[in-house]
C-alpha cells in the first residue's frame, strides 16, 4: 500500500507518521503581537481522507473544544489512515473574552468564512484558517453549543440535499437531524459548498464542558471514522431511531407572549404530547401565572436555560416526530424500549 502524503499549509509541513502542534498566527493585537489559534495536525502514515475537527468558532461554546483535544490526545492514532486536522479554539481572542463574538469588532467568525485576505478583520482571520486548514481536507466536522442562557440536545445541522454531506450526517450517528443549507458565511455551508463536506454538530449550551454529551460527540466521530476508514476498530454506530427534519412544519420555536420568570418542566430531549404544559411564566407576586403548551407532539431539541424573558424571547426549539419514531421514543423514554428503527 502506498504512503500517506504529507500535509502542507503556509509556512509548515507535516511528514506521514508525524504530529505537529502548531500556534498558527491569523491576525495582531493593537500592539502589534499575533493572534495565534491552536491547530494539532496527526497524519498517518496510511493513505485515507483529510478531516478537519473544529470547535469554539464562537469563543464561548466549550464543549467542543474537549471533544477535539480527546481525539487529538486521547486516542490511540498510530494506525491511523488519513490525517487529522485538529482545531479545538478557532475563535481565539472571543475564547479569552469568554463571549460570542470578536471582541472589539462583534463579528461572528461563523458568518466570515470562507474569507478575504483584503476585508475585514473578521475575514482575514477567517481567510487564514480557511485556506490553509479547511480547505485541503475531504471532510469536517464544526462543533457548536447553543448560545448563552439555552441548551441543545446533541443534534447534527447538514444540507441533506447534498449526497457526502449526508453520508457524513448520518455516519455521526445522532437521533436528531436538521435539514438546512446553512446561511452565507458558516464554516459549514461554504465548506461543503466548495466541496469539502462538512457538519455542525450542536451539543449543550455555552461556558461549560457537559461530559455526557462530550462523551456523545466522541462517539459519533468514531462511528464517521468507521465510515471513512480512518480506524479499522471503529464500527459505524446506527443510533437506534433517527429523524431528519427537513420541513419548515415540522420545526418550531416557541417564543414568550408575556416577560417574566420561567418555569420550564421538561428538560432537553423530552417527548411533549399535544397540549402538554411545557412551561410556566409568572411574575415577581405569582399572581399572573402564563401557560405555555405544545402546539404539536414532538421533541425538545433546545430549551431555556436563563429563566428570565421579556415578550418575543425563545423558550423552546421543538420539533415533530414521524409516529413510527414516536412510538419509539415514548417506549425509551417511559423505560421500555421496542426494537429499533
Amino acid at each position: 500500500m502506498a504512503d500517506n502524503e504529507a500535509f502542507t499549509y503556509n509556512g509548515g509541513k507535516v511528514e506521514p507518521g508525524e504530529t505537529q502542534d502548531i500556534r498558527y498566527g491569523i491576525s495582531e493585537t493593537y500592539l502589534g503581537d499575533p493572534v495565534r489559534i491552536p491547530v494539532t495536525i496527526i497524519n498517518g502514515e496510511r493513505p485515507g481522507p483529510t478531516v478537519f475537527l473544529s470547535a469554539a468558532a464562537h469563543g464561548d461554546e466549550l464543549n467542543g473544544i474537549e471533544v477535539v483535544r480527546e481525539v487529538a490526545y486521547e486516542w490511540d492514532l498510530a494506525d491511523l489512515a488519513g490525517t487529522l486536522v485538529c482545531m479545538p479554539v478557532m475563535n481565539v481572542p472571543a475564547f479569552l473574552a469568554q463571549q460570542r463574538y470578536l471582541p472589539i469588532y462583534d463579528r461572528d467568525l461563523n458568518r466570515s468564512f470562507p474569507g478575504s485576505e483584503t476585508s475585514t478583520g473578521a475575514k482575514r482571520m477567517a481567510h487564514r484558517i480557511y485556506q490553509n486548514f479547511i480547505a485541503p481536507c475531504d471532510l469536517g466536522i464544526d462543533f457548536h453549543t447553543s448560545t448563552r442562557g439555552r441548551t441543545n440536545m446533541l443534534h447534527v445541522r447538514a444540507d441533506m440535499s447534498d449526497p457526502a454531506v449526508a453520508r457524513l450526517a448520518n455516519a455521526f450517528g445522532s437521533h436528531v437531524i436538521i435539514d438546512s443549507s446553512g446561511s452565507s458565511g458558516m464554516l459549514r455551508t461554504e465548506s461543503s459548498a466548495s466541496g469539502t463536506p462538512a457538519i455542525t454538530v450542536e451539543m449543550g449550551e455555552a461556558h461549560r464542558f457537559q461530559r455526557e454529551l462530550i462523551d456523545e460527540a466522541l462517539a459519533g466521530v468514531e462511528s464517521v471514522f468507521a465510515e471513512y476508514g480512518l480506524r479499522g476498530t471503529s464500527t459505524v454506530n446506527w443510533p437506534g431511531w433517527r429523524t431528519v427534519i427537513s420541513d419548515e412544519n415540522e420545526k418550531t420555536w416557541l417564543r414568550a407572549d408575556a416577560g417574566g420568570i420561567v418555569d420550564m418542566h421538561h428538560d432537553r430531549g423530552a417527548l411533549v404530547h399535544e397540549g402538554d404544559r411545557i412551561c410556566t411564566i409568572t411574575n415577581p407576586f405569582k399572581d399572573d401565572n402564563v401557560t405555555v403548551v405544545a402546539p404539536f407532539t414532538g421533541l425538545l431539541v433546545g430549551v431555556l436555560e436563563n429563566p428570565v424573558v421579556y415578550p418575543g424571547n425563545p423558550l423552546c426549539h421543538l420539533v415533530e416526530l414521524k409516529d413510527k419514531v414516536r412510538r419509539v421514543v415514548e417506549r425509551e423514554q417511559s423505560g421500555t424500549p421496542e426494537p429499533t428503527l
